[in-house]
């Protein structure tokens, strides 16, 4: 795979005290350009053309997936049900339906493969980032990053949750919003809860802005609406403690 800073960088002119400040009040913020320009128009070109999406939803105890284009080729009807299980399913439980691409954690497997996303997810990763993202977050302990790109289409969102899943180890989570022009009123947006079940904070997911939160925190990604003129595509992971064997 060709070396990760010489396609992909981080914005050099990020303020790291001035975002630790703004981090420390709420363990969580956005920070805005955090890619180069191009490095970010570079991901987000790479996304849109790609024909590895596959569609998510999440089931009592296992995730069901099938390509995006199988699930849009399905008849009308057929996805019509679907959605209708998957509605009457959120009302209930914890539920998500979603596309993604995802980056394997393996050193090994990533090698074999030469895209941006995986070099995005190597990027994140680096020593450089992490230290970075020390000093903005106070983390000391921040070993690897994994990555998965998504995208929300109108009818897709993803109920609240923290995630803290045992054995992850799981230190901080992130949102590289990748798509331009994002309107609030079409939903998609990252909430955070109060201790009261209320929202304690809403992010809008502007392009190049990467929002970043201590785990556990109880947020979720608000159902895109209908007539969202776009769709939510973003690269989403969680920074861990404990890197995966080589």
């Amino acid at each position: 795979m060709p070396d990760v800073a010489s396609r992909l960088s981080l914005n050099s002119a990020l303020d790291a005290p001035h975002l630790a400040e703004c981090f420390a009040a709420h363990g969580r913020l956005q920070i805005s350009d955090f890619l180069t320009h191009d490095s970010a128009r570079a991901l987000r070109d790479e996304l849109a053309g790609s024909d590895a999406w596959r569609h998510l939803i999440s089931g009592a105890d296992q995730v069901f997936e099938i390509a995006r284009g199988d699930y849009d080729a399905m008849a009308a009807e057929e996805r019509q049900r679907i959605e209708k299980a998957v509605f009457e399913a959120a009302a209930q439980r914890f539920q998500f339906q979603y596309d993604a691409i995802r980056v394997p954690d393996s050193p090994a497997e990533r090698k074999k493969r030469s895209t941006r996303l995986v070099e995005f997810a190597c990027l994140m990763s680096a020593p450089g980032t992490r230290e970075i993202l020390q000093q903005i977050t106070g983390a000391d302990d921040l070993a690897f990053a994994d990555a998965q790109a998504t995208c929300y289409r109108p009818g897709d969102f993803l109920l609240r949750h923290d995630d803290d899943v045992a054995g992850k180890n799981r230190r901080l989570a992130y949102v590289l919003g990748l798509s331009d022009g994002w309107q609030a009123e079409w939903g998609g947006l990252l909430q955070f809860n109060d201790d009261r079940g209320g929202i304690a904070e809403t992010l809008v997911p502007h392009f190049n802005a990467l929002s970043l939160f201590a785990v556990p925190q109880p947020h979720s990604v608000s159902y895109v609406a209908p007539f969202a003129r776009a769709h939510r595509v973003s690269i989403t992971g969680w920074i861990r403690s404990i890197a995966p064997a080589v």
